[in-house]
């Protein structure tokens, strides 16, 4: 009998251990509902399941949480080019400056890559202009050297957008028009919106090379007349 009775007592002494494990498994589990709904968003973003994302967002997730690239869910949506789910993450409050380890924000990305409906959304939920990208440049530079006309256009009807903005490379964003890119209808439009909308055509590069000097050294007969005619004015 005493055999059987130490027998049930050590068995329930050992269940002891387990039952408290248990606890504290769940316990943990209700701690971070809000850090698996998050991480749970980080993947439906990547697949572009609108359909869960917008189940997800009903959960109230840390918008902020980041990938191993440092990716905000918005920011993968940017990059992706998923507009719908990005109107999605925006609306729910996501940060439009928030920075990955690239140092691009979805609004900077938005701008180099021409996205016009994140751009437009960045701006009206708060970009800011002071915050640059891995060449210290603004979101205008890459677009107007990419050759995104309509980012240009709408950038620089921004009130007091800094469009002279000088990245470490030394160039403005009338300069990176000029020396990063073939002279072609797209580039003529989008150095005229710059010059229309009152760049400096003195700004020189590191080297003293102004705007004007660059497009004659590469037989940008267009832009040389455009410059020309702004230069002389001024």
């Amino acid at each position: 009998m005493n055999s059987l009775f130490k027998a049930i007592t050590l068995i329930l002494i050992s269940a002891l251990p387990l039952q408290y494990c248990v606890n504290t498994n769940g316990n943990r589990k209700a701690e971070n509902l809000n850090n698996d709904s998050a991480l749970a968003l980080l993947e439906a973003v990547s697949d572009g399941d609108t359909n869960l994302v917008t189940e997800i967002l009903g959960t109230d997730p840390d918008l902020e949480i980041t990938d191993g690239y440092g990716r905000t869910p918005l920011m993968i949506a940017t990059y992706n080019a998923d507009n719908k789910i990005a109107e999605m993450l925006i609306a729910a409050g996501s940060n439009v400056n928030a920075q990955d380890k690239k140092l691009n924000t979805p609004f900077l990305y938005a701008g180099a890559s021409g996205n016009l409906p994140i751009l437009k959304m960045s701006i009206a939920n708060g970009a800011d202009f002071e915050i640059y990208n891995r060449y210290g440049g603004t979101a205008l530079i890459p677009a107007a050297e990419k050759g995104h006309l309509e980012a240009v256009k709408l950038l620089t009807e921004i009130p007091d957008y800094p469009i002279d903005h000088i990245n470490i490379l030394g160039w403005t964003a009338l300069l990176e028009a000029i020396i990063l890119s073939e002279e072609g209808e797209t580039q003529i439009a989008i150095v005229r919106t710059l010059v229309e909308a009152g760049s400096d055509v003195n700004i020189p590069d590191k080297d003293g090379i102004t705007p004007l000097e660059h497009a004659k050294n590469r037989s940008m007969d267009k832009i040389v007349g455009i410059l020309s005619k702004t230069a002389a004015n001024n």
